[in-house]
């Protein structure tokens, strides 16, 4: 839990079946932090309305508000919470701790975004994405981190750090996605040590359809 706390509960705009709001939440969660969530309604286009543009320009959720303080991209509020609340443990300041750290923030924004995350639109929200190709995206990703995680209990140290939170969210629900995770026992051990952690919070599943 974080020794530091903001004056106000932070306010996180996200949109319940978001795996990048949810990254946020979780995280918030995990630090111990009073935040109030804001529901944004991407399927009646709130997202585009002009009172949120204002926040965030790129009409995209998560966006966290925290005093003063107005701030868009889930990684990007990952950093700056793990800086301003958190300890080491998160966001290691070694040059190689830290460079760990945003080689998995860099995966998190590719190649899990491109896999389960765009598999997983695909198939619940019915977009006309490539699920066949995010599908195998995603298994190739999750046969590397298989191996990856086979000698370490986290992404990058012994313990979690951001790198974990932001990885979590798209590869819990890569089911939702119908990529199966039965393959991958080191995976999902991981995922169930990210689930143990004090003050956890699941992401809502999904079963409903999102309008372009």
């Amino acid at each position: 839990m974080s020794a530091v706390h903001p004056a106000h509960p932070i306010r996180l705009y996200r949109f319940a079946f978001s795996g990048h709001a949810h990254r946020v939440q979780l995280f918030l969660s995990l630090l111990g932090l009073p935040y109030e969530m804001i529901d944004v309604d991407l399927r009646k286009g709130e997202h585009k309305k002009p009172e949120f543009l204002a926040k965030n320009p790129f009409g995209q959720v998560p966006v966290i508000e925290d005093g003063e303080v107005t701030l868009s991209d889930s990684n990007a509020i990952l950093v700056y919470l793990a800086t301003k609340y958190g300890d080491q443990r998160w966001l290691p300041r070694d040059p190689v701790g830290a460079a760990s750290v945003q080689r998995f923030l860099s995966v998190a924004a590719g190649e899990i975004f491109r896999g389960p995350a765009i598999a997983r639109v695909a198939n619940l929200f019915g977009l006309p994405l490539d699920g066949d190709a995010a599908r195998a995206t995603a298994h190739h990703l999750f046969g590397i981190l298989e191996q990856h995680l086979a000698t370490r209990a986290f992404l990058v140290d012994a313990q979690a750090t951001i790198a974990d939170v932001a990885a979590y969210s798209y590869i819990a629900h890569a089911p939702e996605g119908g990529i199966a995770l039965d393959a991958y026992p080191n995976l999902r051990s991981w995922l169930s040590r990210i689930e143990a952690l004090p003050g956890f919070v699941p992401m809502q599943a999904s079963k409903i359809g999102l309008a372009a």
